[in-house]
């Protein structure tokens, strides 16, 4: 069996199968913002703030292949224990075709969720979704259930998933903009940025087979590559003959990161890989991450009501680093800062405690941060003192006035 899987273990990225016959070609470029894009659906973000950078028909319903995957993992990583041990079933593995891309799992192997999820994302295994599927849903159907469930609860709104691997099914589509959604909610997961960073995998022996090597299907962060790109960090490829090629990809330079759908470039694969730079390119060349402000920086100043002489005047400072994305062309200094502060402001204040909030407007997008007291804010005591003092003489007023009735009372009775 060994032999045969070093035989047969092409490690295409397709979801369903490796015959190019019959694809339809897109070769039609669209040149927008000086960028050739092959791609019938494209879209950038900024993974940070989910800004969109660049789109083309980002909403028009697609078929995903194999880019599905990406939620079967997640859900997968959060819903089970990467040390867990599972027994691939019959059914989890009945419907792989001879050039389906799969990690040739046998039914009654035992194997880690680990070693399935690196397979899942790094070789593209159609069997280990399905295998995955079972194990934390008990059925293939019921894990389906939960990724359009899910996929609705992160904010997609044209997707409806049929199968967990991408295998084609006419109701089995999303759209560019939905999958960006998704993966940015994938990229947060540091196992899962892991698994789809690695050039390759190798998967522990089991019962039924010796030591497996796979390579990861992106070409963008194999090194041996001609489409290596440096800055790549993940995340998923895909092809059916009715998606075509399709790429979901993620770069970071310079602290910009950004995520980048392509879908359906027919059937050279190299153009997924030459869409994803062009629009890396594109981001890193127009945008950046600049440093409005940083954390204890004095952002305004104000006057503590009831606050001691010394203490009273007060830096209001903010409570961490505010990043942005902007235009590498605009000036920094033209954006105005928005501060609200807190209403009835008086002693006693602690150093730390929030005041009110500054926010920045950076295309379109709002970055907010707290201002907090820089030093304690002691209470003054000269009102305290002063209704004292007053209080005293009050007295001591009626202490006299009490004298001298009582001095006028004595002189009458004398006379």
């Amino acid at each position: 069996m060994s032999i045969l899987i070093l035989l047969f273990n092409t490690n295409f990225s397709y979801a369903e199968d490796l015959i190019d016959s019959g694809i339809l070609q897109n070769t039609e470029n669209t040149t927008n913002d000086n960028l050739k894009i092959y791609s019938d659906a494209v879209i950038l973000i900024e993974n940070q703030t989910g800004k969109t950078l660049y789109e083309k028909n980002s909403e028009q319903k697609m078929y995903p292949a194999s880019t599905t995957k990406i939620l079967t993992a997640i859900l997968s990583i959060e819903k089970g224990n990467l040390n867990d041990k599972v027994t691939v079933s019959k059914t989890a593995i009945a419907q792989m075709k001879p050039g389906y891309t799969s990690a040739y799992l046998s039914e009654g192997e035992i194997i880690s969720v680990e070693d399935l999820l690196k397979v899942l994302l790094i070789n593209s295994a159609n069997d280990a979704s399905n295998v995955l599927a079972e194990y934390i849903s008990g059925s293939i159907d019921s894990f389906v259930t939960w990724m359009n469930e899910k996929s609705k609860e992160l904010g997609c709104t044209n997707t409806h998933f049929v199968t967990t691997n991408g295998l084609h099914d006419d109701n089995h589509y999303t759209t560019a903009k939905d999958l960006a959604i998704i993966a940015r909610y994938c990229m947060q997961n540091s196992t899962f940025r892991h698994f789809v960073s690695q050039p390759e995998c190798q998967i522990a022996p089991t019962n039924k087979h010796a030591a497996r090597k796979f390579n990861n299907t992106n070409d963008l962060i194999r090194a041996n590559s001609k489409y290596y790109y440096p800055y790549a960090i993940g995340i998923k490829t895909g092809f059916t003959k009715e998606a075509g090629n399709c790429l979901i990809s993620a770069s970071k330079k310079d602290n910009l990161e950004v995520i980048s759908v392509v879908l359906n470039t027919g059937a050279t694969a190299g153009r997924r890989c030459e869409d994803s730079i062009e629009l890396f390119k594109y981001a890193y060349n127009n945008f950046g991450m600049k440093t409005l402000a940083n954390k204890d920086d004095v952002i305004a100043q104000t006057v503590v009501k009831n606050g001691t002489k010394e203490t009273k005047n007060l830096d209001l400072t903010l409570s961490k680093d505010i990043n942005a994305l902007s235009m590498i062309s605009e000036n920094d200094n033209e954006i105005e800062p928005v501060i609200n502060l807190k209403e009835n402001i008086s002693a006693p204040l602690a150093a730390g405690t929030v005041i009110g909030t500054v926010t920045y407007n950076v295309l379109g997008t709002e970055y907010t941060a707290d201002l907090v007291a820089s030093h304690d804010v002691e209470k003054s005591e000269l009102l305290i003192n002063i209704l004292r003092i007053g209080l005293i003489a009050l007295i001591l007023i009626g202490l006299i006035a009490l004298i001298l009735k009582f001095i006028r009372r004595k002189k009458k009775s004398g006379l």
